[in-house]
C-alpha cells in the first residue's frame, strides 16, 4: 500500500469546518483546523489542548504525526508542544493539538483556523530484547557522543 492510494477515513464532529486537506499538490502535511465553540486566547508562555473536531481511522502499520505550521511559528511564535505528536493506528478519539505560545503577544484562536499539520507515516515494528553486557551493544564511530558532539 502506498500513500498515493491509501485512504484515511475521517469523521467530522464539527461539520462547520472543512475536511483536513493538503493545501498544495506537493504538501507533505494535511492541515488541521481548530474546532471551537468560541474564540480562545493562547497567552504568551501558555499552552492549551486544542480540539480539531475529527476522528480518523488509520490502517495498521501507520501513524499520523501532528506537526507545527511554519506560518504560526514565524508570525506568532506558536508551535506544537509535543512535536511531533503521534496518533497511533488504533486510536479512535478526537485528534487534539497541544499548542504553546513562545511569542510575545496573545494569539486568538478561532473556529476553523489552521493550527497544525498532520503527516501520515509508515511505522516499523521491532523486537526489543535485553542483552547481558554493555559490550553486546555495537560500537560506532560516534559511539557515546551526545548533544553537540560534532560542534555547534
Amino acid at each position: 500500500m502506498t500513500l498515493e492510494n491509501m485512504a484515511v477515513k475521517v469523521y467530522r464532529l464539527n461539520k462547520k469546518n472543512p475536511l483536513p486537506d493538503y493545501m498544495s499538490k506537493g504538501a507533505s502535511g494535511i492541515d488541521l483546523f481548530a474546532s471551537l465553540d468560541r474564540d480562545m486566547t493562547l497567552p504568551p508562555g501558555g499552552y492549551k489542548c486544542i480540539p480539531t473536531g475529527i476522528i480518523i481511522s488509520l490502517p495498521a502499520g501507520y501513524e499520523a504525526q501532528v506537526r507545527p505550521r511554519s506560518g504560526l511559528a514565524l508570525k506568532h511564535g506558536v508551535t506544537v508542544l509535543n512535536t511531533p505528536g503521534t496518533v497511533d493506528s488504533d486510536y479512535r478519539g478526537e485528534i487534539m493539538v497541544i499548542l504553546v505560545n513562545h511569542g510575545k503577544k496573545p494569539l486568538i484562536l478561532k473556529n476553523g483556523m489552521r493550527i497544525a499539520q498532520m503527516v501520515i507515516a509508515k511505522v516499523e515494528k521491532v523486537s526489543v530484547f535485553e542483552v547481558a553486557a554493555r559490550e553486546e551493544i555495537d560500537r560506532t564511530e560516534r559511539n557515546r557522543g551526545g548533544f553537540g558532539h560534532t560542534g555547534e
